[in-house]
C-alpha cells in the first residue's frame, strides 16, 4: 500500500514518535526522523532497522529556524518528496502563566506552532505536485479544557489546533488532508488507552481517509 510511500516524522521521541515510525514504517513507508539529540536518533534508527524498517535520521533544532528548514531540503534530496507528516514535538512542562516571561512563552510557542507551520511550508510543494498528501499534527487535551498548571502548552496546542483547522479548510480542496490527533490523557507505555501504538493507530485511521471523509480532527 505504502511501497516508495516517505513519512518524514519533527520529533522523534522514544514514546509516541517512535511508535508512529514504527507502526507506518510496517505498512512499507520509508520513515525520515528528526530530532535533536543524535544519540537517540541513532538508537531508534538501530531499532527500527531490526524490524526491517527502512529509517533514516536527521538532527535539528526546531527553533534554529535556518538549520531546521534546510533539514527539509536534505531530506527531498536524498529520499523525495514527503508522501506524510507527523509533528510531534512539543515544549511540555508545568508553568504557571502568572510567572511566566517573554523569552520562555516565546521559545514554547516556536515548538508547539511555528516548527509546525515552517515543516508544513517545506512539504507542502511536493504535496501540490503529486496532487495529495497527508499532513497530521498531535494535539492534547490542554487545547479543549484547559489546565493552569500547563498554561503554556494549553495556548500552543490551542494554536496548533487552530492551524490544522484552517489549514484543512484551506488545502482539503488539494486533496491534502490535514488533521490533528488530540490526545486526552497521560501518554505511558503500559497504559490501556493512551499507549503509544494506540495512539499511533489514530494516525493511521486519518491516513486511509478519502478525501470526501476526511476528518480535521480525531479526540482521543
Amino acid at each position: 500500500m505504502a511501497e516508495n510511500q516517505l513519512m518524514t516524522i519533527v520529533g522523534v521521541g522514544d514514546q509516541l514518535g517512535l511508535a508512529l515510525s514504527r507502526y507506518f514504517g510496517k505498512k512499507g513507508f520509508t520513515i525520515a526522523m528528526i530530532a535533536r539529540n543524535t544519540e537517540a536518533l541513532h538508537k531508534m534508527q538501530k531499532k527500527l532497522e531490526k524490524e526491517n524498517i527502512e529509517s533514516y535520521y536527521f538532527t535539528a533544532d526546531v527553533t534554529d529556524e535556518v538549520s531546521y528548514r534546510k533539514v527539509f531540503g536534505y531530506i527531498k534530496d536524498s529520499l523525495g518528496n514527503t508522501d506524510v507528516l507527523i509533528y510531534n514535538a512539543s515544549s511540555s512542562r508545568k508553568s504557571y502563566l502568572l510567572q511566566e516571561n517573554t523569552a520562555q512563552m516565546t521559545y514554547d510557542f516556536q515548538v508547539n506552532v511555528v516548527g509546525a507551520l515552517i515543516a508544513v511550508q517545506e512539504i507542502l510543494p511536493g504535496m501540490e505536485q503529486k496532487k495529495e498528501g497527508k499532513i497530521f499534527f498531535t494535539g492534547r487535551g490542554v487545547s479543549l479544557e484547559p489546565d493552569w498548571r500547563y498554561g503554556s502548552l494549553g495556548i500552543g496546542k490551542s494554536g496548533l489546533r487552530n492551524a490544522a483547522y484552517a489549514l484543512h479548510q484551506e488545502l482539503k480542496a488539494k486533496n491534502i488532508h490535514v488533521a490533528t490527533v488530540t490526545i486526552c490523557g497521560m501518554i505511558q507505555p503500559e497504559a490501556e488507552k493512551y499507549n503509544p501504538p494506540a495512539i499511533a493507530q489514530q494516525f493511521w485511521k486519518l491516513y486511509q481517509q478519502k478525501q470526501e471523509n476526511f476528518e480535521k480532527e480525531i479526540v482521543y
